[in-house]
């Protein structure tokens, strides 16, 4: 096991951020994917995050998403379920809200694993940046674990999925 010298920066203390699977190691890596996706959340302002609950079920919240510096970034109302849940099992899925009917530009979702940012510095950074309401706030940035981009093609659907290390996987559907 590394110390934490060798492990470098970390994220409230317990994350290696070098080791996380950012939005701009996913742009590096698949950039017309990347720029695809990140349209879709940029065409709508409110999308949906599943967490898991404590007994295991799904639960779904609204959530606005920020795409802040190199990470893909969104934060919650301070002890919002949302945030306990994520505390206690970080793992999550956010899906882009369609903003028209036709899905113009398909259908982006993308699986993580929220890692919550505790540092003032980024905390206050972040408030500069996106001018959250007053008071205190949770703030999470994902770990990518895949990005899926789902549309119509002629007759069928195209889907494109991209994980860390095995870059971009294009299937066709009937």
């Amino acid at each position: 096991m590394r110390s934490a010298s060798e492990r470098g920066p970390s994220v409230g203390g317990s994350c290696d951020v070098r080791a996380m699977t950012t939005w701009q190691r996913f742009t590096t890596e698949a950039p017309e994917l990347a720029s695809a996706v990140r349209a879709r959340f940029e065409a709508g302002t409110h999308h949906v995050l599943a967490t898991l609950r404590g007994d295991g079920s799904p639960r779904v919240s609204g959530t606005e998403v920020q795409f802040h510096d190199a990470d893909l970034t969104f934060g919650s109302m301070w002890g919002a379920v949302k945030a306990r849940d994520l505390q206690r099992d970080p793992r999550c899925a956010l899906h882009a809200h369609p903003s028209d009917q036709n899905m113009e530009g398909g259908d982006a979702k993308i699986t993580a694993q929220a890692v919550e940012v505790t540092a003032e510095d980024e905390l206050d950074h972040y408030r500069a940046e996106t001018q959250p309401p007053p008071g205190s706030l949770h703030l999470f940035r994902l770990d990518l674990r895949e990005v899926v981009l789902t549309a119509v093609e002629g007759q069928r659907l195209a889907v494109r999925l991209w994980r860390p290390d095995a870059g971009v996987t294009l299937f066709h559907r009937s």
